[in-house]
C-alpha cells in the first residue's frame, strides 16, 4: 500500500470513526484502523464489533493494499503535523508517514486480522432523505432514552416506517418522545411498514457525523442497519426486543393548558433550580383566571424561591411538580418561540409541545406528592 493524501482531508476521516474504535476492549485490532486503499478510493474503518463506521478520503493510490494501525496514535500524529501533503507507505505490518521534514513508523498488526465488516447485501431497497432532517429528530427525541442493560429497548430508539411517515421515539419509562418526519421529507421504495430499534450509541453517533447539507440511505436486514452518505457509512447491529406500546398515555385532553415563551420559560427553571440541587424537582403553578404561572423550588439547607412568568392560561387551577431537568430537556427539543404545557392529574403524564405543530411531542411524568 501506498499513498498521497492532504492532512485536512485524512484528519476528517479519522475524526468521523475514532469514537467507535474499541478503546478499553481486550482485543488490540479494534484498537486500530483499518486503511485500505485501492483505484483511486482510500477508506478508513473502525469497529467495537457492534458499530463501524468507515469514511471514504480522496487521495492518490500509487500502490494497492491495506493495514492496521493504532486509531489514537495515527490521529494525534496527523493533528499536529504543519505539513499539507503526506505520504504513507505500508511496510510489512508498519505503516511510514513521511512529509518534507517528518518521518515516523507506527507498527501496526495484520490487517487481515481486522474484524470483517458485516455488509446488507440487499440494497435495492431504500429509506432516503436529508442528512439535516435526520440529524435534527435525532437531536430531539435521544435525551429520552437511556442506557440499561436490563431493558435495552429503553436503551434505543425506536424507527417506525409507515407510508405516510418515519417516526422516531424513544423512553427511558419517565419521558417520552416522539418526531414525526412527514413523507414529503423522504423517498423510498420500501413495500411493507416496518419497526426497528436502533441502539442508544448508534443513533449519538449518526447525530455526531451527519451534516445538514448531504442525503442519507438507510438500508437494514434482520440484525444490521446501513447509513450511507455519499463518503460515510455506519453499520450497526438492531436491538431485539419489543419497544413499549405508548399509545394509551398519550394525552388527549387536559385540565390545565398552558402557552409561555419557551426561552423565557428555560431561563426561569434554570433560576429556580439552584434551590432544587437536591431533589432536582420545581413546581409549575398555573391559576385558571391570571395570566402568568409561578414556578417554585425549595432546598430545606438553601432556602426557596418562586418566579412569575407571563403566560396563557386555559382550564383549571393546577399545579405539578416536575424533575428540572426531565422538563429542560423537553424544552430545549422544542424548535419554536413558544412552548405549549398540558397537565392533568398527578399520576397522569404532562404533555410538551410546540403550539400548532403536530410534529413532536414530550411525554413526561409528574413527581408525586408526599
Amino acid at each position: 500500500m501506498k499513498l498521497v493524501v492532504i492532512k485536512s482531508n485524512f484528519k476528517t476521516g479519522l475524526g468521523a470513526i475514532e469514537r467507535v474504535s474499541g478503546e478499553g476492549l481486550n482485543l488490540p485490532i479494534l484498537k486500530n484502523v483499518l486503511i485500505e486503499a485501492s483505484d483511486n478510493a482510500i477508506r478508513l474503518t473502525a469497529t467495537n464489533l457492534e458499530v463501524a463506521t468507515s469514511y471514504r478520503v480522496p487521495g492518490k493510490v500509487i500502490e494497492n493494499g491495506k493495514a492496521s494501525v493504532p486509531l489514537r496514535v495515527l490521529s494525534d500524529v496527523i493533528t499536529n503535523l504543519q505539513s499539507e501533503r503526506l505520504n504513507l507507505e505500508k511496510k510489512e505490518n508498519s505503516v511510514e508517514i513521511k512529509t518534507e521534514n517528518y518521518s515516523a513508523t507506527l507498527q501496526g498488526l495484520s490487517a487481515d486480522d481486522f474484524p470483517l465488516v458485516p455488509k446488507i447485501k440487499n440494497q435495492k431497497t431504500f429509506l432516503e432523505m436529508s442528512g439535516g432532517v435526520l440529524k435534527e429528530a435525532l437531536a430531539q427525541v435521544i435525551s429520552s432514552a437511556q442506557p440499561s442493560e436490563l431493558r435495552p429497548e429503553l436503551s434505543s430508539v425506536l424507527f417506525c416506517f409507515s407510508f405516510e411517515s418515519v417516526k422516531l421515539v424513544a423512553t427511558d419509562s419517565f419521558r417520552l418522545s416522539e418526531k414525526t418526519i412527514p413523507e414529503s421529507q423522504i423517498k423510498t421504495n420500501h413495500e411493507k411498514e416496518f419497526k426497528i430499534l436502533i441502539p442508544l450509541k448508534t443513533a449519538q453517533e449518526l447525530m455526531r457525523i451527519l451534516k445538514e447539507e448531504e442525503s442519507v440511505g438507510i438500508y437494514h436486514n434482520e440484525n444490521q442497519i446501513l447509513f450511507k452518505t455519499e463518503n460515510f457509512e455506519l453499520i450497526s447491529r438492531l436491538i431485539e426486543g419489543n419497544f413499549p406500546d405508548y399509545s394509551a398515555i398519550i394525552p388527549k385532553a387536559f385540565h390545565a393548558e398552558i402557552t409561555v415563551n419557551r426561552e423565557e420559560f428555560i431561563q426561569a427553571l434554570r433560576l429556580t433550580g439552584v434551590f432544587s440541587t437536591r431533589a432536582n424537582e420545581v413546581r409549575v403553578l398555573a391559576h385558571e383566571n391570571k395570566k402568568n404561572i409561578e414556578i417554585f423550588s425549595t432546598d430545606q439547607a438553601l432556602g426557596e424561591n418562586t418566579y412569575v412568568l407571563p403566560a396563557k392560561n386555559h382550564g383549571k387551577t393546577k399545579e405539578a411538580n416536575f424533575n428540572l431537568r426531565y422538563l429542560l430537556d423537553g424544552l430545549r427539543a422544542l424548535k419554536t418561540e413558544d412552548a405549549f404545557l398540558g397537565m392533568n392529574e398527578d399520576n397522569k403524564p404532562a404533555l410538551l409541545k410546540a403550539p400548532g405543530d403536530a410534529s413532536f411531542f414530550y411525554i413526561l411524568m409528574p413527581i408525586l406528592k408526599t
